[in-house]
């Protein structure tokens, strides 16, 4: 259980209506400081810069650098590499989880979620990591 408080979510997705929703469901209703990036290499840039306490990776990002990459860069980087990542994504089979869990992932949102309830699932996961 973790026991840290949740503050800063960094939210990585190339489409920009699903960036405002993130940002209202988290930013809005869900009370945390919300970080955007519409790609791979300014969600790592980000992380960077802003240290999150949590990542949500788009797994497919048009363009430049996808979720699966940017969690391998996130994952490889030492000052990085401890920082949790949840992916969201319309691939949600019981597969698809498995895999992005072997990238590094510690959890699986499916796309589409209800934005309402998406700040409870994000303090489940949240609380559910060893802390």
């Amino acid at each position: 259980m973790n026991l840290r408080p949740l503050r800063h979510i960094l939210c990585a997705d190339d489409d920009a209506d699903m960036r405002m929703i993130l940002e209202v469901a988290l930013g809005t209703l869900g009370g945390w400081r919300v970080t955007l990036a519409a790609d791979g290499e300014e969600a790592i840039a980000a992380a960077r810069s802003d240290r999150p306490d949590l990542i949500l990776l788009d797994a497919s990002m048009a363009g430049g650098m996808g979720g699966a990459q940017a969690l391998g860069v996130l994952r490889s980087d030492p000052e990085l590499a401890a920082i949790p990542v949840v992916f969201v994504t319309g691939l949600a089979t019981d597969a698809d989880r498995a895999s992005f869990q072997r990238f590094g992932a510690v959890d699986l949102i499916a796309k589409p979620f209800d934005p309402l309830t998406l700040a409870a699932r994000v303090r489940a996961i949240w609380q559910d990591l060893p802390g």
